[in-house]
């Protein structure tokens, strides 16, 4: 058996790859590209493959997208697609794993120290417990934790495309223009790079102002400066989402073995998300409060925990 293995992590947005060591458990090698709209999967994997000096004959993917028992597999939020079979014939592989970038994400929460976490209220966590995992990035990503004869088995599915439940009139008011743009108005409208984009042009509309494109990093740019009111709502009303939706999944399997906050996004701006609605959103839950406010909320910070989760994912399937 080779000592290494192939681990990807495929959003959106970006694809990383890494070399995962099979005897020491560690990541190397670690390369993030963006992809391109005409990119093709093999020649990306063997680019990459060509630029280590090493023999690769096992492979994990974590993409993000529905994983079922289909040889092509096709991206939800870009035009990627690939065949498993010709994957594992044109790279020479003995085994090919091939699961939901959540998933990935979720099999990295027992191997995170401390140093890859920021903590957002709550108690210590009870490992006896399921662990709840989501994130925002291109796309909003969803899984589940639970411990089975003290194994992990991850719980994935497509939580993202649940509707979110508006509590006032100004978030109806957000909604309803969604409404209108989208018909069907899912979660992930409103906590993605594009939701934050969502958002504020709705509240442009509510405030009879004219609709502009704006870029997820600038309005939280302008948000955390200070210097566009509209940015700054913005920015709380997503905080707001975070905690409702995190708090949501954490009733619907009692996790409290803790919550886990994933994806590009929610990292750029650890400070003003600590003091913003979330965690009074994620506990707000009438009489379910003094369980909500038991369960730890944390923000992964590690760089990678999609190809970690990979290769631990593949690790545990050898």
């Amino acid at each position: 058996m080779n000592k290494y293995a192939l681990v990807t992590d495929i959003g959106g947005t970006n694809a990383r790859f890494a070399l995962y060591n099979l005897v020491t458990n560690e990541l190397s090698a670690i390369t993030k590209i963006v992809i391109a709209k005409d990119a093709v999967l093999l020649t990306l994997i063997k680019d990459y493959i060509q630029a280590q000096s090493v023999q690769i004959d096992m492979a994990c993917i974590a993409i993000a997208c529905p994983i079922g028992d289909e040889d092509v597999v096709n991206m939800t939020n870009n035009d990627l697609s690939f065949s498993r079979s010709q994957l594992i014939k044109q790279l020479n592989l003995t085994k090919l794993e091939v699961i939901n970038d959540f998933t990935a994400i979720s099999y990295s929460i027992p191997k995170l120290t401390q140093q890859d976490l920021v903590k957002i209220g709550g108690e210590e966590p009870n490992q006896n417990y399921p662990i709840a995992i989501y994130g925002a990035g291109t796309g909003l990503g969803v899984s589940h934790l639970i411990k089975v004869n003290q194994h992990w088995i991850s719980l994935s599915g497509e939580g993202g495309h649940t509707e979110l439940p508006m509590t006032n009139a100004e978030e109806d008011s957000i909604l309803a223009q969604l409404r209108k743009k989208f018909g069907r108005v899912s979660t992930e409208r409103f906590l993605s790079g594009r939701g934050l984009v969502n958002i504020y042009q709705a509240l442009l509309q509510i405030n009879n102002q004219p609709v502009v494109e704006i870029t997820p990093d600038v309005i939280v740019q302008q948000a955390l400066a200070n210097s566009c009111p509209i940015c700054l709502q913005t920015l709380t009303h997503f905080c707001t989402f975070m905690g409702r939706f995190g708090g949501n999944l954490a009733l619907t399997l009692n996790t409290q073995g803790g919550v886990y906050i994933a994806g590009g996004i929610v990292p750029r701006f650890i400070e003003f998300f600590k003091s913003s609605p979330f965690r009074s959103a994620f506990e707000n839950k009438g009489r379910m409060l003094y369980l909500m406010k038991k369960i730890p909320v944390y923000v992964i910070t590690h760089e990678d925990p999609g190809l970690l989760g990979a290769g631990v994912y593949l690790q545990n399937s050898l």
